[in-house]
This record gives structure tokens, sequence and C-alpha cells, in this order.
């Protein structure tokens, strides 16, 4: 066991754990904070995308013990960011759900550097997220418009 000491959404934690569980365990199963999805648990599909010191990483990838002194969001703790979820709602980029929390994180992680992101850097954004619903176009939109809501603009 190895105790670690993590910020996740804004709670600060000290837990012991396993050196072999990932970081998409300790969160689904340890802390219940079940909006992480496991897809294809290879990095390859981003259901699990969280972002971890301000970089946004695949959970499934990451070891519990190495998100120690790490400050993580969920898509539970974005909840104050309504923009960006609304703007996938109104825009219709919200399907199955089942890719839309790493697509949230990953346009937050975006538009927390950039609030004028060219369509090629949304999709660049997007880009490690597979979604097998929407073909992207509204994904893309939705992202366009929490941009413009974000900047002062009305979204339409």
């Amino acid at each position: 066991m190895k105790k670690i000491e993590v910020n996740i959404n804004g709670r600060d934690y000290c837990l012991d754990v396993e050196e072999n569980l990932r970081l998409i365990d300790l969160l689904r199963d340890k802390l219940k904070l079940t909006g992480t999805k496991e897809g294809c648990g290879e990095g390859e599909c981003g259901a699990c995308t969280v972002i971890m010191g301000g970089k946004i990483v695949n959970s499934c990838l990451v070891l519990a013990f190495q998100a120690d002194k790490s400050r993580i969001i969920t898509i539970e703790g974005i909840e104050e960011d309504d923009v960006i979820k609304n703007s996938f709602i109104e825009e219709g980029a919200v399907q199955c759900g089942f890719c839309t929390p790493g697509m949230v994180l990953a346009a937050k992680s975006l538009l927390d550097k950039n609030l004028n992101p060219t369509e090629e850097e949304i999709r660049e954004a997007i880009s490690g997220n597979l979604c097998r619903c929407t073909g992207y176009n509204k994904i893309v939109s939705a992202v366009k418009k929490a941009a413009k809501l974000k900047r002062g603009g009305d979204g339409e």
C-alpha cells in the first residue's frame, strides 16, 4: 500500500492505495465518482478522461499512486461550468452519453486556455475521445457555442 494525498474536485483526500490500483478504479470504485467511464481500458477511447494537473489524461493509464499531490477534475467537478454542459445539450452533442464526460473535460481543458479556438483546434482537442453516435460535428458546434458564450457572446 502507498499513502497518497490528492485533491479531487476541490476536496482533499489522504488515501492508502494498492500499488497496482488504476486512477479510474480509485475514482469509480473507491470514491464513487462514476461519471468517469471505462471504455477500452487501453487509453484509446477517451471515455476515462480527467484533468490532472491541468492536463487531460486517460485515467485508465495512470496508477493511483502517480496522482499523489495532484489536483484532479472529473466530470462531477465541473458542475459550476454549466456553459459547456448546456452547449452540449442544446447543440445535440449528447446522444448515448458514454463519451460525453470525456468530451466535456476535453472542451473545458481547451477553453481554459483558449476562448477563441479554431475548428481545427477544437477537433485536435477532442481527438483523443471516440464518439460512435454524433459524427463529431455537433460536438464541435457545442464547443464553438460554449467558447462564444464564455467570451460574452449570445452563442448563436
